[in-house]
């Protein structure tokens, strides 16, 4: 079993920003390659602090993971899980996290490799629509995406400021001793490498646009709003780096009878008051189409009959929820006189009485057991 973000960096459910970051920062020095060279369980410790920040340090991410856990980024295009991320993603958040010198001011990155970091090309949003049928299953869609990619013929060279390091760096004398800083090279924006060749139809960084179809698996039970990440599908990166991501925003469609409500979805059924006293069938929308159901003689007005795991698929893997029919006996608004001569006898009728039995829930006990 995946072990609890929290639980990797240390922390409780409640920690603020500043906690979560300080208690990445000493889980990053404690098992950073450099210190640690050959040990694989450190490098896989390290991989996992990494993975565990950059969910619990974005909002977004870290209130997914607060309600769904580990199933808000798996199976789901391309979210991080598992220790999916690389090394260059890792480094690339030591910015924020120890300020620009760290890369050069004694660890110099994983495996001892000077410093340098591949650029990572920017990423791209698109929006995909799902019918509440597609969010309930899960669907793959093939979207068509234009994306910058390297274009054939460019050809690169060594950065002659930084000399391939990608970085440069600057010794300055203090009061404390000598004191060595690094920066990413303005020339080649931390690459190493610089356009040597390109075509005339490429742009000033080597790239063209051009149109992908790329497939996105989306799982069911996803949420109006969520977004999804298919890594390495956004625009390619200069100097032979690592592309951008895909961010897929998911939109909803509203279906004509089908109310959603969690994992539940709702039905109102309208009935007649002869198909109420005498029972019927009916068939009625469902996500995975047409279901037929019965109405036992005599149902009331109010009643709620719950078709279990005809609802929406759970996105933590735990099942649907239910189909809820909500019955509705209708009234008619104008009678005609044999009819209106027919109801009026029957006001006295005992059968026409209200005479609701222990077993026929109030108002309150319905809307309780709709959340049960």
């Amino acid at each position: 079993m995946k072990e609890d973000y929290y639980d990797l960096l240390g922390i409780t459910k409640g920690a603020s920003a500043a906690e979560i970051k300080k208690a990445y920062r000493k889980k990053a020095v404690a098992y950073h390659p450099d210190k640690n060279p050959g040990d694989a369980k450190a490098e896989e410790m390290f991989k996992k602090a990494a993975e565990a920040y950059e969910v619990l340090s974005d909002e977004n991410k870290k209130a997914r993971y607060d309600q769904y856990g580990h199933a808000a980024f798996d199976g789901a295009g391309g979210f991080r899980g598992g220790g999916g991320m690389n090394m260059d993603d890792i480094f690339s958040q030591f910015g924020d996290i120890f300020g620009g010198g760290f890369g050069g001011g004694g660890f110099s990155g994983f495996g001892g490799g000077g410093g340098q970091r591949r650029a990572k090309g920017s990423s791209l949003k698109i929006r995909v629509s799902l019918t509440l049928e597609e969010v309930a299953n899960g669907v793959e869609k093939k979207i068509k995406v234009k994306r910058k990619v390297q274009a054939d013929g460019v050809t690169y060279k060594t950065c002659a400021t930084c000399g391939g390091r990608g970085q440069v760096t600057k010794i300055t004398n203090t009061i404390l001793g000598r004191m060595q800083t690094a920066a990413t090279c303005s020339s080649c924006g931390g690459s190493g490498q610089i356009i040597d060749q390109r075509p005339a139809e490429a742009d000033a960084q080597g790239l063209v646009v051009k149109e992908e179809t790329v497939a996105v698996k989306i799982p069911g039970g996803v949420e109006d709003g969520m977004q999804l990440k298919v890594s390495g599908k956004g625009n390619d990166a200069p100097g032979n780096g690592v592309p951008g991501d895909l961010i897929v925003a998911i939109e909803t469609k509203e279906h004509d009878t089908l109310k959603r409500e969690g994992d539940n979805l709702h039905y109102d059924l309208y009935v007649s008051i002869s198909e109420a006293v005498l029972g019927t069938s009916k068939e009625i929308d469902a996500v995975t189409g047409k279901v037929r159901i019965k109405l036992e003689p005599g149902i009331q007005s109010g009643k709620i009959l719950r078709l279990r795991g005809k609802g929406i698929t759970s996105l933590n893997g735990y099942g649907a929820g239910d189909l809820l029919v909500h019955v509705n006996v209708w009234t008619p608004k104008t009678l005609n006189k044999e009819q209106k001569d027919f109801f009026e006898k029957m006001q006295s009728n005992e059968n026409f009485l209200p005479n609701p039995e222990k077993s026929d829930k109030s108002f309150f006990e319905k809307v309780k057991d709709m959340f049960s």
